[in-house]
């Protein structure tokens, strides 16, 4: 009977606080988990570097040189990446249809699930000292191409993940000013020096301070890029140190004092740059807007025409050459596929991983905007913040870190096996998770106030509420995030060189093993089959978000719109 009464839309009275109040304790769970993971995790690195702080880096004159060189790289990177991003991203929202612009803008979305091996594969087959653009280097300036390695070649792999990511969020920023700004602006004749002031740098200034925060994040913690074409010790970043320290020198303490270190800078910045705004955006809009309605900017000609050209030239030569070399090597040693006994093994453990990360970050996703959306619906708006907020603990506690937290607590107990992957598969879950959410938010918190009430007339609760309201909207962005979230695992290399096992590889890990043994023929063969894979899982996953039916968000995205309280005195 209270299956049927649940199915029907009426719960019994014994049954309906406890369906009322399910988003809630999901929620309070998923916060405990993730919460509880990390106090457990920063404890334990306390627990191992008693008495020290970040500061007694600078005692370490070695140790004083990795925290500069990582502080330095990160900067250039971060000023590089946005420095180019603004105005690719300005020429963009001036040319809304030109020849390849789809195709631009779908590889500007790779460079946020693309692996980094395979960007580094690319990036060697382009830039290397025996790469296609060696010859022009060398011809323009009479020296062998060496600039992919130092810090030359980290900032410009950093630079080939970041500029993308930048450029799309600035983009959708842009485009969302009124067609009736434009209109004035026509009618009012401003020069283009006029609109960059009064339309332009106020969309770009808001952005600025937390995607500064988010790409120097990425770019200080970065891993593979540093480990690949660092090029020495004198190329070495607390991340590569904290790696080494704990995977070959067995010094817990050290890594603890360089985690510790990599945390505090990390959340400092963080709560300069929040102290501005909101939570970042990871995820960008569609960034396809039709050009029927949109006003002629009259910034578009002119001089404008030649630079935004140069610009996104520019952009193509930067993103399009490493995928087609990726494609182009790995095509020449597809006849090497056969003889490789470990590739398909390696390719089934990354995707039997990348589906328990992407799962379990998708559980975590719905259960802290339930959570959220139930709590704001009532009022409680500070406590609501807090519980989606822990879902962006991956931002100021980096995965090697949090690993290395985890691994320190579980220790005494961790074996290898299964236990190390199932710890690469909760990190891979937390790195995703903000992303999932970001997807997520705005289908589980948007439903509209009118849908609301009559569901709270017709007492539609719990499971029911669920089913009829919100899952028929979900469909379409779950499909979407457990892409993000999958693909992200997928390439993921970091945290699956601390805990995973040579022996047992994934493929990143596998072609890792390959391009560090210099089988260059087979290693692009696994590159290309990852890069494969990863676009397929990808493609596939976005395709089912189009084939799934869609019911449009509408203009109410006020926090806690689905959930049902019984005061809405306070609302229009």
């Amino acid at each position: 009977m209270a299956s049927e009464a649940i199915t029907a839309g009426k719960a019994p009275p014994h049954d309906r606080r406890r369906l009322t109040h399910l988003p809630l304790w999901a929620g309070l769970a998923a916060l405990t988990a993730l919460v509880g993971l990390g106090l457990g995790s920063l404890g334990a690195l306390l627990v191992q570097a008693p008495g020290v702080s970040p500061s007694g880096l600078w005692r370490e004159p070695y140790l004083a040189g990795v925290l500069r060189f990582s502080l330095w790289q990160a900067s250039l990177s971060t000023l590089a990446s946005l420095g180019l991003a603004v105005p690719v991203a300005l020429a963009l929202a001036r040319r809304p249809s030109f020849v390849g612009r789809r195709l631009l803008l779908r590889a500007m979305e790779l460079s946020l699930v693309i692996p980094s091996l395979i960007a580094l594969f690319g990036l060697v087959a382009v830039h290397g000292r025996q790469g296609w653009a060696a010859p022009l280097w060398e011809a323009l300036t009479g020296t062998p191409a060496g600039y992919l390695y130092g810090l030359s070649g980290i900032v410009l792999a950093h630079v080939f993940y970041n500029l993308p990511l930048a450029a799309r969020l600035l983009l959708q920023e842009l485009e969302r000013a009124p067609a009736a700004h434009w209109r004035l602006a026509a009618q009012l004749g401003l020069s283009r020096r006029a609109i960059w002031g009064t339309l332009e740098w106020p969309a770009v200034k808001r952005l600025l301070p937390r995607l500064a925060a988010l790409i120097f994040t990425l770019c200080f913690t970065s891993f593979a890029i540093v480990m690949t074409l660092g090029g020495g010790p004198a190329s070495t970043t607390l991340e590569v140190a904290l790696y080494q320290a704990l995977k070959f020198d067995n010094d817990l303490a050290l890594a603890a004092l360089l985690a510790l270190a990599q945390l505090t800078i990390c959340l400092g910045l963080w709560a300069l740059a929040l102290s501005r705004g909101g939570a970042p955006s990871l995820v960008a809009g569609d960034g396809t807007m039709p050009i029927k309605g949109r006003w002629q900017r009259r910034d578009a000609l002119g001089v404008s025409q030649i630079t935004d050209s140069l610009w996104l030239v520019a952009l193509a030569l930067l993103l399009l050459p490493p995928l087609v070399a990726v494609v182009v090597a790995g095509l020449g040693g597809v006849t090497d596929l056969a003889a490789q006994a470990s590739l398909w093994p390696a390719l089934l453990r990354s995707l039997v991983m990348a589906a328990g990360a992407g799962g379990l970050a998708l559980v975590l996703g719905l259960a802290l905007l339930a959570g959220r959306g139930w709590l704001a619906a009532r009022g409680r708006r500070l406590a609501a913040g807090l519980m989606e907020g822990s879902g962006q603990l991956i931002l100021v506690l980096p995965a090697l870190v949090l690993g290395t937290g985890l691994f320190l607590l579980l220790r005494p107990r961790l074996g290898g096996g299964w236990q190390g992957y199932g710890l690469v598969v909760l990190v891979n879950a937390f790195m995703a998770l903000p992303f999932v959410m970001q997807v997520l938010r705005g289908a589980l918190l948007g439903l509209p106030l009118a849908q609301r009430r009559l569901a709270d007339q017709l007492d539609i609760q719990g499971l029911a509420r669920f089913r009829w309201l919100l899952w028929p909207r979900l469909r379409r962005p779950v499909a979407l995030a457990l892409a993000y979230a999958m693909t992200l695992s997928l390439g993921d290399f970091s945290v699956i060189a601390l805990f995973g096992s040579p022996s047992a590889p994934t493929l990143p890990m596998l072609l890792y093993q390959q391009l560090g043994s210099y089988r260059w023929q087979t290693a692009a063969a696994t590159a290309l089959v990852l890069l494969a894979t990863v676009a397929a899982l990808f493609m596939l996953l976005a395709w089912l978000t189009r084939q799934l039916p869609h019911y449009p968000l509408s203009n109410s995205h006020r926090p806690g719109a689905f959930w049902s309280h019984a005061d809405d005195r306070q609302e229009p």
